[in-house]
């Protein structure tokens, strides 16, 4: 069973997706989602340029070796450009083996921990009124859980809030990042009464999240821990930027909220230290960006050892090949903790056939053989790339924030 072809499609179907579709000589196709939001031809170069010309004449089956001779052999190790290539080297070897097995990739990675996967939605206002109508939407839908976000009075534009009730979209076309003011005072003053008035609109019969998107010092993060445990958060995700990672002590020190992190995490050693100090709750490391189903696992067993649950990052600038790698693995691990959910366009949906399933506030992964999505290599062609950023933002002083 070895790679005789290995093709990395570029498509633009409503956003960027880089996917990489392996063929054996046998007949078998095996997918990967290979998307870096706002990075995107970088990891396409690395595949087409140092990476496919390795893998023919392969064995297929070997995935272990692979993930190894891919990761140990470029001597640059780790980085999100290299390990997003690995990864969607590994999920495509997943694929090729589930259907090779005639069996879907959860059944070779253990079988099933739980019937289903419970996952949260978005629920984005530029105002707390659109917010709440957003919460209640999404209940209305049977989801158990939801993350809640909202525009900042005195600020004109909040990364994750549309402005116009459109779907949220990470990245904006366009030659140059948006660029958008930031204060974080204004925000910890608001954000306490956001969640006040879900509680007291919705109650307390399901799970409410928040993502402060790194925004915040060690010490601004403990605060807002402490003011919002009497929201009862499921967690608060990213509350600070993760490089210098003694700082979640601090915030261990001052609050009992859940914490989550993780999705710019691409190797074990990024989040060692936080799950063996026991410093977050939630590891948010996803397929792509995380090395593959491969690597994935082996923090998540890591994080199983310590009492952290898995939260898995899922936005819509991961296709739904990285969705259908997911849900394998979510119904797998016996520390599933969450899953990110946004659903994708119909244009993106008709790029992507898939057979995973949303009903009630649960996805239910495929039961084909592999990972049960493919890609429509003749719609794909059809949404040439168009370049993309995420934003950045600046604090009132015009100086740099994180995003």
């Amino acid at each position: 069973m070895n790679i005789v072809e290995a093709k990395v499609i570029v498509t633009c179907p409503d956003r960027n997706f880089v996917t990489l579709k392996l063929t054996t000589d046998d007949g078998l196709t095996g997918v990967g989602d290979a998307t870096l939001n706002g990075r995107e031809l970088a990891v396409a170069s690395y595949l087409k340029d140092h990476v496919c010309p390795l893998l023919i004449g392969r064995d297929a089956s070997r995935i272990e070796d692979t993930w190894q001779y891919l990761h140990k052999g470029a001597y640059w190790r780790r980085g999100p450009v290299t390990m997003t290539a690995v990864a969607a080297v590994d999920t495509a070897l997943w694929d090729i083996k589930g259907k090779a097995a005639g069996m879907p990739v959860y059944q070779l990675i253990g079988g099933r921990s739980r019937d289903a996967v419970t996952v949260y939605g978005h629920a984005n206002g530029a105002t707390v009124p659109e917010a709440l109508e957003q919460v209640g939407s999404l209940l209305d839908q049977g989801y158990r859980a939801v993350r809640v976000q909202a525009g900042v009075p005195g600020l004109e534009k909040v990364y994750g809030v549309p402005t116009d009730r459109a779907p949220y979209e990470p990245a904006v076309a366009g030659d140059r990042p948006e660029e958008a003011t930031w204060s974080t005072a204004k925000y910890l003053n608001f954000v306490p009464g956001l969640f006040a008035a879900v509680r007291e609109r919705f109650g307390h019969d399901f799970h409410l999240l928040h993502d402060a998107h790194h925004r915040l010092t060690p010490i601004e993060a403990a605060r807002l821990g402490k003011a919002v445990e009497p929201y009862g958060l499921f967690w608060l995700e990213d509350p600070i930027s993760e490089e210098l990672q003694e700082g979640f002590r601090l915030i261990r020190r001052h609050t009992t909220t859940p914490i989550a992190v993780g999705e710019v995490y691409n190797s074990i050693w990024d989040c060692h230290q936080l799950i063996t100090e026991q410093l977050i709750d939630y590891i948010r490391m996803d397929v792509v960006h995380g090395g593959g189903i491969t690597h994935l696992r082996r923090v998540f067993d890591l994080a199983d050892l310590y009492h952290v649950r898995t939260g898995s990052h899922g936005a819509t600038d991961l296709s739904p090949v990285c969705l259908a790698a997911a849900l394998h693995v979510d119904v797998a691990v016996p520390n599933f903790g969450i899953q990110e959910y946004m659903p994708h366009t119909d244009t993106t949906n008709a790029v992507f056939p898939h057979s995973y399933r949303f009903a009630d506030g649960l996805l239910y992964p495929s039961e084909e053989p592999g990972l049960g999505v493919d890609i429509d290599e003749e719609a794909a062609a059809e949404y040439p790339y168009r370049q993309a950023y995420l934003p950045v933002n600046r604090l009132e002083d015009g100086s740099l924030h994180d995003w």
